[in-house]
C-alpha cells in the first residue's frame, strides 16, 4: 500500500478511536451530571457512594447493565426488535465526525486538523444522520407488537418531522450568511464577522428549543410519557439494548450541542486570544478547551430545563412546532436575506 495512504489512514484511525473514546465517556458521566444537577435542583444529594463524589457511578451502572439479563418478549418481531438500538445509537455517534473542535495543530511535523472529516457538505451530514434515529425509534415501537410501544414510536415520527424543519429552516439562515456547508468555514466566518448568535437570535432560539424536540427530553419527550405510555418505545426493552437508547439520548445532546455551538457560538473562537501572542499548539489547546466548554454549557442547559419545566401535552407540541417555530423560523430567513443583500452579514 501506498506510505502516504498507509499515514492518512492511521491518523484517521487514531481521530477516530480518540474522539469516540471521549463522547462514550462523556455520556457515561453525562448520567453522573444528570444525577448530580437533579439532586442540587430538588435539593437532593445525589449519588456520591460509589468513588469521591459518586464519580465512579457510571462504571457501576455500565457493568449492572452487561450483567442483566436482555429479556426478549416472545410476541415481537426479532429482527427489528434487535436491530432498533443500533440504528438509533450508531448514527448519534457517527453525527460528531463531522465537528471541528478546534484549529489545525502541528504535531510530529504535519498539520492535523482537529476534527474527523472536513467535508464540503458537512451540515447536510448532520442533519442526514440526525433524521436517522426516527427509524430506530418507530421501528423499536412497532416491532414490539405493544399498543403502548406503537404510540410513542408515532409521536416520535411526527415530532421529529415538526421540529426538524424549523430546525432546517432556521440553519438556512447561518448558511446564507456564510455561503458554505462546510463546518469549518461557518466558524471562520464568525471569527472574522462575529457570532451568528448575537444578529441571528431568533434562529438560535429556533435551533436550541428544536433541539430539545430532537432529543426527546422534557418539556418534548412524549415518545416516553411515562404517565401516558408506561415507557414509550422502548417499554419491552430490557439490558444493554434498553441502555442504548438512553446513550443515544445523550449523544444527540452532545451532537446537538457541539452544533448550536459552531453554527452560533463561534464554534472554537476565542474573541481576544489572537493578541495574546499564544505559540500556534498553545493556542490551539485553549481554542479547544474553550469548544468544551460552550458544549458543556449546552448540556448543563439541557439537564436543567428538564428538571424545570413541565412537559406539554402532545396538542401543545404540534401546534408549537407547526403554528409557532415554523412561521417565526421562515420570517427569520427572510431577515438574513435582507441581511446578505445589505452586505450587513
Amino acid at each position: 500500500m501506498d506510505p502516504t495512504v498507509t499515514r492518512v489512514l492511521a491518523e484517521a484511525s487514531v481521530k477516530i478511536a480518540l474522539f469516540f473514546g471521549v463522547v462514550l465517556t462523556v455520556i457515561a458521566y453525562m448520567t453522573w451530571v444528570e444525577r448530580r444537577v437533579s439532586a442540587w435542583i430538588q435539593d437532593r444529594r445525589g449519588p456520591n457512594r460509589v468513588g469521591p463524589f459518586g464519580l465512579l457511578q457510571p462504571l457501576a451502572d455500565g457493568i449492572k447493565f452487561l450483567f442483566k439479563e436482555a429479556i426478549t418478549p416472545p410476541h415481537v418481531y426479532r429482527p427489528v426488535y434487535l436491530l432498533a438500538p443500533a440504528l438509533i445509537f450508531i448514527p448519534a455517534l457517527v453525527t460528531f465526525s463531522v465537528v471541528p473542535i478546534g484549529p489545525t495543530m502541528s504535531l510530529f511535523g504535519r498539520r492535523i486538523p482537529l476534527l474527523i472529516a472536513d467535508v464540503d457538505n458537512g451540515i447536510l451530514i448532520i442533519l442526514a444522520f440526525a433524521s436517522m434515529g426516527v427509524y430506530g425509534v418507530a421501528l423499536a415501537g412497532w416491532s414490539s407488537n405493544n399498543k403502548y410501544s406503537l404510540m410513542g414510536g408515532l409521536r416520535s415520527s411526527a415530532q421529529l418531522i415538526s421540529y426538524e424543519l424549523a430546525m432546517g429552516i432556521a440553519i438556512v439562515g447561518v448558511l446564507m450568511a456564510t455561503g458554505s456547508l462546510r463546518l469549518t468555514d461557518i466558524v471562520t466566518h464568525q471569527i472574522t464577522n462575529g457570532w451568528n448568535a448575537l444578529w441571528q437570535l431568533p434562529g438560535f432560539l429556533i435551533f436550541v428549543t428544536a433541539a430539545f424536540a430532537e432529543t426527546n427530553r422534557l418539556p418534548f419527550d412524549l415518545p416516553e410519557a411515562e404517565t401516558e405510555l408506561v415507557a414509550g418505545y422502548h417499554t419491552e426493552y430490557s439490558g444493554m439494548r434498553f441502555s442504548m437508547f438512553y446513550m443515544a439520548e445523550y449523544a444527540n445532546m452532545i451532537t446537538a450541542s457541539a452544533l448550536a455551538t459552531t453554527l452560533y457560538l463561534g464554534g472554537y473562537h476565542v474573541p481576544g486570544l489572537a493578541a495574546l501572542g499564544l505559540p500556534e499548539n498553545a493556542a490551539a489547546i485553549v481554542q479547544v478547551l474553550a469548544f468544551c466548554l460552550k458544549v458543556a454549557m449546552f448540556l448543563f442547559v439541557f439537564v436543567w430545563v428538564r428538571w424545570t419545566l413541565p412537559r406539554f401535552r402532545y396538542d401543545q407540541l404540534m401546534n408549537l412546532g407547526w403554528k409557532g417555530l415554523l412561521p417565526i423560523a421562515l420570517a427569520h430567513v427572510l431577515w438574513v436575506s435582507f441581511l446578505v443583500l445589505g452586505g450587513r452579514a
